[in-house]
């Protein structure tokens, strides 16, 4: 098998592409799809301070990698859950990461700085662990992000993630969702930009980046995903492609090019500052110092049935648009 660029042995079969790649080309081919993604959508500019939201697995440290080697002042983000031996070893590899590339890691203690981990929270609570972990991490990327000064929040979101959340949203109509489901959600008050660079690369293609490029990453599912639902999306997803390879790229890439657009107007909420937190909201309390005081025991005042109505409607899908977990519960 001949690389489809310099004809030298190659190292790397991309089925989707009908093409294989030596070690050198691969490595450029990932980059130059990274490229074409923030120069379609503007994701990030040369200027911006960029925040990576990290988990320890491939993607986000891929991720943080092709970004530094493309010139971006890219920190890292690394939010401990408190799942056990699981996130020790996760914040022990994004820590490795980041000295060996000599960039700042910035780090924040779920238990320590909210007062609950992950597993307290879905044992307490009344979502779902997956839906606590997501929210959380959307807000405390957000506020990291705001306090930190970052222009962008970039998160390792790829191809299957993508197109399996596409597909859960598609098959349930969740139009609203769909509205948001983009490679760029553009800043606005109390919201800093979030892009998803790696949209346009299959995860077998971040699992090869990892590797060849030498980056250490977690490999394990985080314990508390079994019987999550997203996962059975990325099976069907997962079992199309391998009958039909392109078939996620198409999926995706055509409804960001033809039908986004027309879900645009969903995306509609009247927001203003949570009264306990100052997170911009469509209620009086956000969702996660609801949430909080929910598991901590705390009583915020009655809130009203609309937004109870929309606390019902909130995405809690494992990916969690602004979370570094892929779907599936592997870190990302």
């Amino acid at each position: 098998m001949k690389c489809r660029r310099c004809r030298r042995p190659a190292v790397v079969e991309v089925r989707r592409h009908n093409a294989a790649f030596c070690r050198p080309c691969f490595l450029h081919h990932v980059r130059e799809q990274v490229r074409r993604a923030i120069a379609r959508h503007d994701l990030i500019r040369p200027e911006d301070r960029v925040l990576v939201a990290v988990s320890g697995g491939k993607d986000s440290l891929a991720l943080w990698d092709l970004l530094l080697e493309l010139g971006y002042e890219a920190d890292g983000l690394y939010l401990g859950l408190g799942i056990g031996e699981y996130s020790a070893r996760s914040g022990e590899v994004a820590r490795a990461f980041a000295r060996s590339r000599g960039v700042t890691l910035v780090e924040v203690d779920l238990a320590r700085e909210y007062g609950f981990d992950v597993p307290t929270a879905g044992r307490r609570g009344s979502r779902s662990t997956c839906a606590v972990c997501g929210l959380s991490k959307r807000y405390v990327f957000n506020r990291a992000a705001l306090e930190g000064g970052y222009d962008v929040i970039a998160t390792g979101h790829n191809l299957d993630d993508e197109a399996a959340t596409l597909l859960g949203n598609t098959l349930r109509w969740q139009t609203e969702y769909m509205a948001r489901q983009s490679p760029l959600l553009p800043s606005e008050p109390g919201f800093v930009k979030k892009v998803k660079p790696l949209y346009r690369v299959s995860e077998l293609e971040t699992a090869a980046y990892a590797f060849l490029r030498g980056i250490d990453y977690v490999v394990e599912e985080c314990p508390l995903v079994a019987g999550n639902t997203q996962l059975r999306y990325k099976q069907a997803m997962n079992q199309l492609e391998q009958a039909s390879p392109g078939t996620k790229a198409q999926f995706l890439l055509g409804y960001l090019e033809r039908a986004a657009a027309l879900f645009a107007a969903e995306d509609r909420s009247e927001l203003r500052p949570c009264e306990r937190c100052g997170q911009p909201t469509p209620g009086r309390f956000c969702a996660f110092c609801r949430a909080r005081a929910q598991v901590l025991g705390e009583r915020l005042e009655p809130v009203t049935d609309r937004e109870l109505a929309h606390e019902s409607s909130e995405e809690v899908l494992p990916a969690e648009v602004y979370g570094p977990a892929a779907v599936g519960g592997r870190p990302s």
